[in-house]
Protein backbone atom coordinates (compact mmCIF):
# COMPACT_ATOMS: atom_id res chain seq x y z
CA UNK A 1 0.00 0.00 0.00
CA UNK A 2 1.55 3.46 -1.26
CA UNK A 3 1.61 5.86 2.03
CA UNK A 4 2.88 9.22 1.87
CA UNK A 5 3.92 11.31 5.18
CA UNK A 6 2.48 14.77 5.37
CA UNK A 7 2.36 15.33 9.37
CA UNK A 8 6.43 15.04 9.94
CA UNK A 9 5.66 16.52 13.42
CA UNK A 10 3.67 13.36 14.73
CA UNK A 11 5.84 11.23 12.25
CA UNK A 12 8.31 11.64 14.82
CA UNK A 13 6.30 12.12 17.91
CA UNK A 14 6.75 9.42 20.39
CA UNK A 15 5.22 10.44 23.65
CA UNK A 16 1.24 11.42 22.20
CA UNK A 17 1.47 8.06 19.99
CA UNK A 18 2.31 5.53 22.66
CA UNK A 19 -0.47 4.17 25.74
CA UNK A 20 0.56 6.25 28.84
CA UNK A 21 3.36 7.80 26.94
CA UNK A 22 3.79 11.08 28.87
CA UNK A 23 5.13 8.93 31.60
CA UNK A 24 8.73 9.48 30.09
CA UNK A 25 10.95 10.53 31.03
CA UNK A 26 9.50 11.26 34.47
CA UNK A 27 9.44 7.01 35.21
CA UNK A 28 13.18 6.97 34.87
CA UNK A 29 14.20 9.60 37.16
CA UNK A 30 14.02 7.42 40.47
CA UNK A 31 15.44 4.14 39.39
CA UNK A 32 18.08 6.37 37.45
CA UNK A 33 18.82 8.41 40.92
CA UNK A 34 18.86 4.73 43.43
CA UNK A 35 21.36 3.32 40.75
CA UNK A 36 23.62 5.94 41.34
CA UNK A 37 23.50 6.16 45.09
CA UNK A 38 24.02 2.55 45.31
CA UNK A 39 27.14 2.69 43.09
CA UNK A 40 28.31 5.92 45.01
CA UNK A 41 28.19 4.01 48.11
CA UNK A 42 30.49 1.51 47.49
CA UNK A 43 32.87 3.49 44.97
CA UNK A 44 31.89 2.57 42.26
CA UNK A 45 30.81 5.94 40.87
CA UNK A 46 32.12 9.19 39.53
CA UNK A 47 29.76 11.26 39.05
CA UNK A 48 30.44 14.82 36.85
CA UNK A 49 33.61 14.28 35.38
CA UNK A 50 34.73 17.14 33.29
CA UNK A 51 35.38 17.13 29.92
CA UNK A 52 35.27 20.13 28.57
CA UNK A 53 34.30 24.18 29.13
CA UNK A 54 30.79 24.62 28.52
CA UNK A 55 28.21 23.53 32.04
CA UNK A 56 26.87 20.47 30.45
CA UNK A 57 30.41 18.78 29.16
CA UNK A 58 30.15 16.72 32.24
CA UNK A 59 29.98 12.70 32.12
CA UNK A 60 29.50 9.88 34.93
CA UNK A 61 31.25 6.77 35.05
CA UNK A 62 29.82 3.52 36.64
CA UNK A 63 32.46 1.06 37.59
CA UNK A 64 32.03 -2.98 37.89
CA UNK A 65 33.40 -5.04 40.73
CA UNK A 66 37.02 -5.70 39.74
CA UNK A 67 39.05 -4.43 36.86
CA UNK A 68 36.96 -3.17 33.72
CA UNK A 69 37.52 -5.49 30.51
CA UNK A 70 36.88 -1.96 28.80
CA UNK A 71 34.40 1.22 28.15
CA UNK A 72 31.11 1.42 27.10
CA UNK A 73 29.59 5.14 26.48
CA UNK A 74 25.89 5.54 26.47
CA UNK A 75 24.51 8.85 24.77
CA UNK A 76 20.95 10.06 25.83
CA UNK A 77 18.21 11.21 23.37
CA UNK A 78 15.73 14.29 23.54
CA UNK A 79 16.04 15.26 19.71
CA UNK A 80 19.05 17.03 20.90
CA UNK A 81 16.89 19.66 22.87
CA UNK A 82 16.37 18.10 25.64
CA UNK A 83 17.29 16.12 28.91
CA UNK A 84 20.83 15.21 30.40
CA UNK A 85 22.33 11.98 31.53
CA UNK A 86 20.75 11.93 34.84
CA UNK A 87 17.65 9.94 33.24
CA UNK A 88 19.58 6.84 32.24
CA UNK A 89 21.97 5.94 35.02
CA UNK A 90 20.08 2.66 35.71
CA UNK A 91 20.76 1.73 32.35
CA UNK A 92 24.54 1.27 32.82
CA UNK A 93 23.43 -1.78 34.61
CA UNK A 94 23.59 -4.87 31.64
CA UNK A 95 27.07 -3.75 30.81
CA UNK A 96 28.55 -2.90 34.08
CA UNK A 97 27.64 -6.47 35.13
CA UNK A 98 29.22 -7.59 32.37
CA UNK A 99 32.76 -6.15 33.46
CA UNK A 100 32.75 -3.09 31.61
CA UNK A 101 32.72 0.51 32.85
CA UNK A 102 30.27 3.02 31.67
CA UNK A 103 30.26 6.29 30.61
CA UNK A 104 27.62 8.85 30.38
CA UNK A 105 28.07 11.83 28.92
CA UNK A 106 24.98 15.38 28.96
CA UNK A 107 25.85 17.76 25.77
CA UNK A 108 25.26 21.19 25.55
CA UNK A 109 21.54 21.47 23.73
CA UNK A 110 20.31 22.80 20.81
CA UNK A 111 19.44 26.08 20.26
CA UNK A 112 22.67 26.52 22.20
CA UNK A 113 24.32 24.49 20.10
CA UNK A 114 23.93 23.45 16.65
CA UNK A 115 23.94 19.38 15.72
CA UNK A 116 27.67 19.71 14.28
CA UNK A 117 28.52 21.16 17.55
CA UNK A 118 27.06 18.63 19.70
CA UNK A 119 28.72 15.87 17.55
CA UNK A 120 32.13 18.04 18.67
CA UNK A 121 31.36 17.61 22.33
CA UNK A 122 30.14 14.27 22.20
CA UNK A 123 33.22 13.18 20.75
CA UNK A 124 35.61 15.10 23.08
CA UNK A 125 33.74 13.38 25.84
CA UNK A 126 34.04 9.87 24.71
CA UNK A 127 38.03 10.54 24.35
CA UNK A 128 37.92 11.98 28.00
CA UNK A 129 36.23 8.52 29.08
CA UNK A 130 38.76 6.79 27.13
CA UNK A 131 41.76 7.93 29.13
CA UNK A 132 40.05 6.87 32.15
CA UNK A 133 39.52 2.99 30.86
CA UNK A 134 41.86 1.08 29.11
CA UNK A 135 40.58 -1.85 26.67
CA UNK A 136 37.88 -2.01 23.60
CA UNK A 137 35.07 0.79 23.40
CA UNK A 138 31.78 0.04 22.22
CA UNK A 139 29.02 2.64 22.20
CA UNK A 140 25.23 2.86 22.29
CA UNK A 141 23.15 5.74 21.96
CA UNK A 142 19.10 6.23 22.02
CA UNK A 143 17.22 8.15 19.33
CA UNK A 144 19.13 11.51 19.09
CA UNK A 145 22.18 9.42 20.88
CA UNK A 146 21.56 7.23 18.21
CA UNK A 147 22.64 9.42 15.67
CA UNK A 148 25.64 10.61 17.41
CA UNK A 149 26.93 7.14 18.44
CA UNK A 150 26.63 6.00 14.59
CA UNK A 151 28.54 9.63 13.84
CA UNK A 152 31.23 8.91 15.76
CA UNK A 153 32.28 5.75 13.18
CA UNK A 154 31.73 7.80 10.16
CA UNK A 155 34.27 8.92 8.04
CA UNK A 156 34.04 12.33 9.35
CA UNK A 157 34.16 10.93 12.98
CA UNK A 158 35.50 14.21 15.48
CA UNK A 159 37.19 11.13 17.48
CA UNK A 160 41.21 11.06 17.23
CA UNK A 161 42.66 7.84 14.93
CA UNK A 162 44.06 6.34 18.72
CA UNK A 163 40.43 6.72 20.11
CA UNK A 164 39.20 4.90 17.11
CA UNK A 165 40.72 1.80 16.67
CA UNK A 166 39.67 1.12 20.01
CA UNK A 167 36.10 0.90 19.35
CA UNK A 168 34.81 -2.56 18.71
CA UNK A 169 30.97 -2.34 17.86
CA UNK A 170 28.29 0.18 18.37
CA UNK A 171 24.41 -0.22 18.90
CA UNK A 172 22.14 2.33 17.72
CA UNK A 173 18.41 2.55 20.07
CA UNK A 174 15.69 3.80 18.04
CA UNK A 175 18.64 5.98 16.16
CA UNK A 176 17.49 8.80 13.64
CA UNK A 177 20.49 8.44 10.73
CA UNK A 178 18.67 10.89 7.89
CA UNK A 179 18.28 14.21 9.67
CA UNK A 180 16.36 15.88 6.20
CA UNK A 181 12.87 14.55 7.53
CA UNK A 182 13.25 16.82 10.46
CA UNK A 183 14.12 19.89 8.17
CA UNK A 184 10.20 21.21 8.55
CA UNK A 185 8.80 19.80 12.20
CA UNK A 186 8.64 22.21 14.96
CA UNK A 187 11.25 21.21 16.52
CA UNK A 188 13.66 22.62 13.98
CA UNK A 189 13.06 25.65 15.61
CA UNK A 190 15.17 24.64 18.03
CA UNK A 191 17.54 22.19 16.33
CA UNK A 192 17.99 24.59 13.56
CA UNK A 193 19.03 22.18 11.38
CA UNK A 194 19.38 23.36 7.65
CA UNK A 195 20.08 21.35 4.36
CA UNK A 196 23.77 21.74 4.79
CA UNK A 197 24.53 20.05 7.89
CA UNK A 198 21.78 17.53 7.31
CA UNK A 199 23.86 16.69 4.98
CA UNK A 200 27.17 17.07 6.95
CA UNK A 201 25.89 15.00 9.85
CA UNK A 202 23.49 12.38 8.83
CA UNK A 203 25.12 8.78 8.83
CA UNK A 204 23.12 7.63 6.19
CA UNK A 205 24.27 10.67 4.20
CA UNK A 206 28.55 9.57 5.07
CA UNK A 207 30.71 6.31 4.54
CA UNK A 208 31.32 4.55 7.67
CA UNK A 209 34.64 4.26 8.88
CA UNK A 210 37.16 1.39 7.78
CA UNK A 211 36.30 -1.50 9.81
CA UNK A 212 32.85 -0.45 11.11
CA UNK A 213 30.56 -2.54 13.21
CA UNK A 214 27.04 -1.45 13.96
CA UNK A 215 23.76 -3.13 14.98
CA UNK A 216 20.84 -0.96 14.49
CA UNK A 217 18.36 -1.97 16.78
CA UNK A 218 14.30 -0.93 16.98
CA UNK A 219 11.28 -1.47 18.98
CA UNK A 220 8.92 -2.96 16.67
CA UNK A 221 5.79 -1.03 18.29
CA UNK A 222 7.60 2.38 17.24
CA UNK A 223 6.91 5.29 14.72
CA UNK A 224 7.07 3.55 11.52
CA UNK A 225 9.45 6.46 10.80
CA UNK A 226 12.01 5.09 13.79
CA UNK A 227 11.50 1.78 11.94
CA UNK A 228 12.71 3.31 8.83
CA UNK A 229 15.58 5.26 9.81
CA UNK A 230 16.79 2.09 11.91
CA UNK A 231 16.55 0.01 8.90
CA UNK A 232 18.32 2.86 6.40
CA UNK A 233 21.49 3.17 8.08
CA UNK A 234 21.94 -1.14 8.59
CA UNK A 235 21.33 -1.45 4.81
CA UNK A 236 23.29 1.47 3.23
CA UNK A 237 26.25 1.25 5.35
CA UNK A 238 26.21 -2.79 4.51
CA UNK A 239 26.78 -1.57 0.98
CA UNK A 240 29.41 0.57 2.11
CA UNK A 241 31.54 -2.62 3.39
CA UNK A 242 30.63 -1.79 6.94
CA UNK A 243 29.30 -5.03 9.42
CA UNK A 244 25.99 -4.47 9.75
CA UNK A 245 22.70 -5.76 11.69
CA UNK A 246 19.07 -4.59 11.81
CA UNK A 247 16.79 -5.77 14.61
CA UNK A 248 12.96 -5.01 15.36
CA UNK A 249 12.09 -6.08 19.23
CA UNK A 250 8.72 -7.32 19.26
CA UNK A 251 6.66 -5.68 21.98
CA UNK A 252 8.76 -2.83 22.30
CA UNK A 253 8.47 1.12 22.05
CA UNK A 254 10.67 4.06 21.73
CA UNK A 255 11.00 4.09 25.54
CA UNK A 256 10.84 0.61 26.96
CA UNK A 257 13.08 -0.38 24.11
CA UNK A 258 16.02 1.01 26.88
CA UNK A 259 15.11 -2.39 28.93
CA UNK A 260 17.13 -4.69 27.25
CA UNK A 261 19.97 -2.28 28.66
CA UNK A 262 19.37 -3.31 32.27
CA UNK A 263 19.71 -6.93 31.77
CA UNK A 264 23.64 -8.23 31.42
CA UNK A 265 21.83 -10.96 29.38
CA UNK A 266 19.64 -9.78 27.22
CA UNK A 267 20.00 -10.16 22.86
CA UNK A 268 20.85 -6.55 23.37
CA UNK A 269 23.90 -7.13 25.47
CA UNK A 270 25.10 -9.91 23.23
CA UNK A 271 24.75 -7.30 20.20
CA UNK A 272 26.75 -4.77 21.87
CA UNK A 273 29.23 -7.46 23.32
CA UNK A 274 29.11 -9.68 19.57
Amino acid sequence: MRHRITDWDNAYANGINIPQGDRWPAAWVEPAQQYRETLAAVDRAKLGLVYGEKPRNRFDLFLPEGAPKGLVVFVHGGFWIGLDNSYWSHYARGAVERGYAVAMPMYTLAPENRIAEITTEIGRAIEAAAKEIVGPIRLIGHSAGGHLVTRMISATSPLPDAVRSRIANVVSLSGVHDLRPLLTTKMNDKQRIDRDEAYRESPALLEPMSGARVTCWVGAGERSEFIRQNALLASIWKGLGAETDCVEEPDRHHFNVLGGMEDAAHPMMDALFY
